[in-house]
């Protein structure tokens, strides 16, 4: 009776965990489907929007593995609904004021919201799946969702009234720092059977994990190159205005949401190591289509893109924590937070390439990225998955 009360708490927390990270990566989405709002509203050029995705990358490429080494010497669950609200409240305000420098300050703040999220939710999600690829697809197909909901929520706010109205976009903020709280109160209620030796430990693989690190790099750069041109992109090759530039960012982001319980699954089969290697061949061919081809089928190839590089993004952070068992936070804070975010330092490369010559020829070194991640993932051995997670009791 104890055992299935545990896990119709524990799906609970899963289901709410996912959730609110589908509100923390709105976020992270919002500041890619604002920019064609920055072109449009103050002249910015290609240049400039990178300079403003990369603001929101930067800190948080620092921050996350940061974050993710506090945790694992402290828990810190509050972290979610304060991150949260942080993470809104500079998305929110940064189309208030005209001045360039002070989008680039709200921005980051945005990013250190999400920065210090991501680590603490995945150790978290960790100890609710007791190690299951399945569950923890589950929690990342969240944060897909929120990236896919990310350009339709704001088109539906800016659009109508301008930039003037980003305020309105904090409400995801305060719905997700809600859902934490019966999170953190099923912690604390299960603290007392956590205590002790439930943790499941082993050495660390620091070489497995560098290659894995290699291989996220890599598969960063093509998604933040993406997310923040294929709006622009989209309206030069399909001729639809900003309705095809939002739709083509949609595609890529709910892609991501398939593509990620899809992962999962595959991954139960023929185990994650070879699920990722297939995953970025698929990913190099379905980039050079949507670089190359015009018309409708850049649709059909953005979608592919995002399926092949979300397949496998759940499958990257769970053998990141296996390769690292000592270091579930910072493995998670480096493989979901710096990776991650080291994409958004190349966009001002991306951009000023777009300015001097063409989009076209900025995406296209983007089809080789994913060659570089199948070469870094060849060698990589498949860990086992530990049978049962728990966390001891931390000060």
């Amino acid at each position: 009776m104890r055992g299935e009360h545990d896990r119709v708490r524990q799906n609970k927390s899963i289901i709410l965990l996912s959730v609110g990270h589908a509100c923390v990566d709105v976020y992270q989405g919002a500041v890619a489907a604002l920019v064609p709002f920055f072109v449009a509203e103050r002249a910015y050029t290609y240049a400039a929007v990178s300079g403003i995705v990369l603001a929101a990358s930067l800190l948080s490429s620092v921050a996350q593995p940061v974050f993710g080494a506090l945790t694992d010497r402290w828990a810190m669950p509050w972290l979610l609904p304060v991150s949260t609200v942080l993470g809104g409240i500079g998305v929110a305000a940064s189309g208030l004021g005209g001045s360039y420098p002070l989008v680039l300050v709200f921005v980051t703040i945005s990013g250190l919201g999400v920065a210090a999220y991501h680590p603490e939710s995945a150790r978290i999600a960790r100890i609710a799946s007791r190690g299951s690829h399945t569950a923890m697809g589950w929690f990342s197909l969240g944060g897909n969702l929120g990236f896919a909901a990310a350009p339709v929520v704001v088109a539906a706010v800016v659009a109508t009234g301008g930039l003037r109205l980003t305020p309105l976009l904090v409400l995801p903020a305060l719905v997700g720092s809600v859902l934490c709280l019966p999170v953190l109160r099923a912690l604390n209620t299960a603290a007392p059977r956590n205590t002790g030796t439930a943790a499941a430990r082993g050495s660390d693989d620091r070489a497995s994990f560098a290659k894995l690190a290699l291989a996220v790099v890599c598969r960063s750069i093509v998604f933040t190159g993406l997310s923040a041109f294929l709006s622009l992109y989209a309206q030069q090759r399909t001729a639809g205005g900003t309705t095809a530039g939002t739709a083509a960012l949609f595609v890529l982001y709910l892609g991501g949401a398939v593509g990620t319980v899809l992962g999962g699954r595959l991954a139960q089969r023929w185990g994650r190591v070879t699920v990722m290697r297939w995953s970025y061949l698929l990913t190099a061919a379905a980039v050079a289509g949507v670089v190359f081809l015009p018309g409708p089928v850049f649709f059909v190839f953005a979608a592919l893109t995002s399926a092949g590089l979300y397949v496998p993004f759940s499958l990257q952070v769970t053998l990141g924590q296996d390769y690292l068992p000592t270091r579930v936070g910072t493995a998670s804070g480096i493989t979901l937070g710096l990776t991650v975010s080291i994409g958004g330092l190349v966009s001002p490369i991306l951009g000023g390439i777009a300015d001097a010559t063409s989009l076209q020829t900025a995406l296209a070194p983007l089809i080789v990225m994913p060659v570089v991640s199948w070469l870094a993932a060849r060698t990589l051995p498949e860990p086992a998955a530990p049978a049962a997670l728990g966390e001891p009791a931390r000060a």
